[in-house]
């Protein structure tokens, strides 16, 4: 079953979500992120440059883009369409709008909530999707 995890009110999503994924990477081999083509291209940037001595191998994934071969094997993936997710990959941040529809592909999912109105009431409606599904959800509330 997958276990869903909300993080509310992070201050700046990109950021919040660098350092969550460097966390991650340390103990899971493939992490996909959805998003939008705006928000994984500048994630994908700042990815480059959010820590000087650390860096985070990634690919960026647009639509129909191909991926070149020597680059399949790269244990994170920023897509802004998740059918392109590796079927390997079983940990998702998801940076969208919307419910993740094939949650249950994955073994975990993550939601990036900022402290923005519009952001918080297109998580209570994602909430209430996965709650439905009957999945168990977990909260967390980022210190300001």
């Amino acid at each position: 079953m997958t276990e869903i995890q909300f993080h509310f009110n992070v201050p700046d999503r990109l950021t919040y979500a660098c350092r969550l994924l460097r966390k991650a990477m340390r103990k899971v081999a493939g992490i996909s992120v959805l998003g939008d083509v705006g928000d994984m291209e500048r994630l994908n940037r700042q990815l480059w440059s959010f820590e000087s001595a650390e860096f985070l191998p990634h690919v960026l994934v647009r639509g129909d883009d191909a991926v070149a071969p020597a680059l399949v094997q790269t244990p994170l993936w920023l897509l802004t369409d998740l059918a392109r997710s590796p079927p390997e990959h079983k940990v998702l941040v998801n940076l969208g709008a919307a419910p993740v529809r094939t949650v249950e592909r994955f073994d975990r999912l993550v939601e990036i909530v900022s402290t923005d109105a519009s952001d918080r009431d297109a998580a209570r409606l994602r909430w209430r999707h996965y709650a439905g599904l009957g999945l168990p959800i977990q909260k967390f509330e980022v210190p300001a």
